[in-house]
């Protein structure tokens, strides 16, 4: 073994021994080393018995049982596991830079039939379709260098929720209940900044930055984000808001308190706000250095109010920023985001974070062709 691979190995022994320090029990702590290292060696499929028959070619039967047993039924905790892991990579990840972003996203894995746990006909973003799969929801933080997961987890549809003999089958916690994925995000978000994870931005496409909930809560909670929105969203063009609630003129009934929208007096979709904007709104940014050279593109960015139901509160919506990418080359805005960061954020750090989402999608894509993230052939909770 060459001096590079000694120190690789004896760096990779000390990462699985401080993962072991949280397992409990010492029995768990070979079948914990074996896993790992199935997970790290090459091979095709990284389900318990390949694996299994690649760390301990002679005992394949044993060492499939005992991996198996860890993984599936052993009581030990997976979020202290990875809190462990995260901490043995924050720290090395600041000589890099600071965190710039906290992302947040979901990622599915087709599987057959109806016994895995939370498995149900849903939109795989593998197929590009509705189709039989898993999602789970993360968030991970990053940088311009480093990405890493911090947090994951299961979404249960609600089917599944429901459904008391498959939850009991499963092995399903009872206070484990249905929660949209943007929910299962907030909370993750929450244990995470309890934890003292290194604030940074929130940053997420459509899926989640659509729901006005979502970013509404990470507003109350004081988190800045840049959250992609789809083109049907609304808002009050730059330097309007809805009008103030009617003046009350005295008698019987109380004031008014909601602001108010006219015939004369309405939001506009992004779709038809983008269509509007004079040549000269727009801007070439580049954002990155790709393996094909600049990554760069056309923005505008212009401060508005979200209209969403906005006519049901006393107040408008404050003001925040929407950054739209039109290419030369299409026919019409591909993406739009809004953001909260402040009012003097250059428009090249609004589009480095929007973009900064490939880290999280490049994440999935080694997660499951190098570490067979989707491989894994338990149907249990655990």
């Amino acid at each position: 073994m060459s001096t590079s691979e000694t120190a690789r190995a004896r760096r990779f022994a000390a990462y699985v021994d401080r993962l072991a320090t949280v397992l409990g029990h010492r029995d768990r702590h070979e079948p914990l080393r074996a896993y790992v290292t199935g997970l790290c060696l090459p091979g095709e499929r990284k389900s318990v018995e390949p694996m299994a028959a690649r760390v301990d070619p002679r005992h394949v039967r044993a060492r499939h049982q005992s991996m198996h047993h860890f993984v599936a039924d052993a009581p030990w905790d997976a979020a202290a596991v990875l809190r462990v892991a995260r901490e043995s990579v924050l720290a090395p990840m600041a000589r890099h830079g600071a965190v710039a972003a906290w992302i947040v996203d979901d990622t599915a894995f087709p599987k057959k039939g109806q016994h895995s746990v939370g498995v149900a006909r849903q939109y795989c973003g593998v197929l590009g379709k509705q189709d039989n799969c898993q999602v789970a929801v993360s968030v991970s933080v990053a940088n311009a260098a480093v990405s890493l997961p911090v947090a994951y987890q299961l979404y249960l549809p609600e089917s599944w929720a429901r459904d008391r003999r498959r939850r009991r089958a499963a092995g399903v916690p009872d206070d484990v209940l249905f929660q949209p994925k943007w929910q299962i995000a907030l909370a993750q978000i929450r244990a995470l900044k309890a934890e003292g994870l290194p604030p940074a931005p929130v940053v997420a496409d459509a899926g989640y930055g659509d729901t006005t909930e979502f970013r509404d809560a990470l507003t109350a909670a004081g988190r800045p984000y840049v959250v992609g929105v789809k083109g049907e969203t609304t808002v009050w063009r730059p330097g309007q808001a809805p009008l103030p609630p009617k003046p009350w003129r005295g008698g019987r009934g109380r004031p008014a308190i909601r602001v108010r929208r006219t015939a004369r007096h309405q939001p506009i979709r992004l779709t038809a706000l983008a269509a509007e904007l004079p040549a000269s709104a727009w801007q070439t940014v580049t954002w990155r250095e790709g393996t094909r050279g600049a990554m760069r593109s056309r923005f505008a960015w212009l401060r508005v109010r979200p209209a969403h139901r906005d006519e049901k509160r006393s107040e408008p919506r404050s003001p925040e920023w929407l950054v739209i990418e039109w290419p030369r080359a299409e026919p019409e805005p591909t993406k739009y985001w809004f953001s909260t960061l402040p009012e003097r954020t250059p428009i090249a750090a609004l589009v480095r974070l929007a973009k900064l989402r490939w880290r999280i999608e490049r994440d999935y894509q080694e997660l499951k062709d190098e570490l067979g993230l989707d491989h894994f052939e338990g149907r249990g909770w655990r």
